[in-house]
């Protein structure tokens, strides 16, 4: 059976990658899409695991001849998800994450129609200044910029099939985890060709 494209949009700071490293180990049969990028690898960052780091050569060619679902330039840096690797894990029954921002979950859609969109919402506006400001490891300005962003980015959230609240990671967890595998229902249901129905005399 084939897996599910998983698309998974936050604003900085809303506890994202928390909520999918609590998720990850407990269902089966989910993964990550290793975007490519051609930045320079960052020290701890291996080739194939965080990101296929590449030359920008390398890069331009594959997206030329359409090798990306979705791809963009963020300060002179190129990012992309491969179709290829993406195709490839899907044909294994996996069901795939992308964790892409607002700019590439709208290329995905449109490239890919049948997938399915969830945006990690902070409980308040309060809430997500909250968190960004309490880091203390940004300046003013990349505080600034981060707020502005995360305002465009949860003016999106209607346009996602669902929108998880960060609000309790555990409660967050278990949101994310049913619609995945409600999801893997819908699709087994579909493979079957006929309505689900009681036995007769039932």
């Amino acid at each position: 059976m084939k897996g599910n494209l998983i698309i998974i949009s936050a604003p900085s700071g809303t506890g994202k990658s928390t909520l999918l490293q609590k998720v990850m180990p407990r269902l089966q049969g989910l993964t990550f899409s290793v975007s490519h990028t051609t930045r320079a690898p960052r020290q701890g960052e291996e080739d194939g695991r965080e990101y296929h780091f590449v030359s920008r050569e390398a890069f331009l060619g594959r997206r030329d001849q359409g090798g990306f679902l979705e791809w963009a330039e963020v300060h002179g840096n190129f990012y992309g998800t491969s179709q290829e690797e993406v195709a490839a894990r899907m044909a294994q029954g996996l069901d795939v994450f992308l964790d892409i921002d607002i700019q590439g979950a709208r290329q995905v859609r449109k490239a890919a129609p049948d997938a399915i969109s969830i945006f990690i919402s902070p409980p308040s506006w309060q809430e997500q200044e909250r968190r960004l400001r309490g880091r203390g490891t940004d300046s003013a300005e990349t505080i600034r910029l981060r707020l502005a962003n995360a305002k465009a980015e949860m003016a999106e959230a209607g346009f996602y099939d669902f929108v998880v609240v960060n609000d309790d990671l555990e409660t967050a967890a278990r949101l994310l985890e049913a619609i995945v595998l409600a999801m893997r229902a819908k699709n087994r249901r579909h493979l079957s060709g006929e309505p689900l129905c009681l036995p007769e005399g039932q």
